[in-house]
C-alpha cells in the first residue's frame, strides 16, 4: 500500500512540520518514507509545501505529481493542488482561509475551520495540527498513538504542554471529521 499525501499552505503555518510527522509516523510503521519539502521566496509567509510519501514497498521519486490527498491551508495551495488530486482521492481544505468550492465531483472534499478550532483551544498556531487529526479521521491513515510518538521524537518528550496541546488539536480534528465534535463550530 503507498499513500502519497502533499501538505501546502503559507510559510509558518506548520506545513513542514505537518509533513514531517506523517513520514516520522511511517517510519515508526516500519514503512518506505520520503519527504520533500518546498519553500517559495520567503519562509514565513511566503508558499511552502511537502510531499510525504509512505508505502510498503520501495518509493522511486520523492516527487508527487497526482496525490492520493491534498492538504491545502490557503487560496494559492487549492488552486494549485485541486486538479493535480487522483480522482477518488481525498482534498482536505481549510475552510477558515478558502470560501471557494472545489467543482471536481471525483474526489473527496473536506472543509475544516482549522483556524476557528484551533483559536477555540485556545492556540492559534496548533492549527496544523487540528488538520492533521482530520486527516486521521477521514483517511485512517494516521492514528493517534503514532501521531503521539512521532511527535515525541520530532519534538522530543521534555515539553509536555506543548506535546499536550499538539494532541489537544490533533484530537479536535479527529473529532470534527467523525461527528464527535461538540464545541461551538459547525454545530
Amino acid at each position: 500500500m503507498t499513500e502519497k499525501v502533499i501538505i501546502a499552505g503559507f510559510g509558518g503555518q506548520g506545513v513542514m512540520l505537518s509533513g514531517m510527522l506523517l513520514a516520522q509516523a511511517g517510519l515508526l510503521r516500519k514503512r518506505e518514507v520520503t519527504w520533500l519539502p518546498s519553500y517559495g521566496p520567503e519562509m514565513r509567509g511566503g508558499t511552502a509545501n511537502c510531499h510525504v510519501t509512505v508505502s510498503s514497498r520501495p518509493i522511486a521519486s520523492p516527487v508527487i505529481l497526482a496525490p492520493d490527498c491534498a492538504i491545502v491551508m490557503n487560496l494559492p495551495s487549492f488552486d494549485k493542488y485541486e486538479r493535480q488530486v487522483v480522482p477518488g482521492g481525498l482534498f482536505l481544505v481549510n475552510s477558515s482561509l478558502v470560501t471557494k468550492r472545489s467543482g471536481r465531483k471525483d474526489f473527496r472534499v473536506v472543509p475544516v475551520p482549522v483556524n476557528e478550532l484551533a483559536q477555540e483551544l485556545g492556540n492559534a498556531k496548533t492549527a496544523n495540527m487540528v488538520m492533521l487529526g482530520a486527516y486521521a479521521g477521514v483517511s485512517g491513515a494516521l492514528d493517534r498513538e503514532l501521531f503521539i510518538k512521532a511527535l515525541e521524537v520530532i519534538g522530543g518528550k521534555k515539553d509536555h504542554l506543548l506535546i499536550d496541546a499538539n494532541v489537544r488539536a490533533f484530537d479536535c480534528g479527529m473529532e470534527y471529521v467523525t461527528g464527535g465534535y461538540c464545541g461551538e463550530i459547525g454545530a
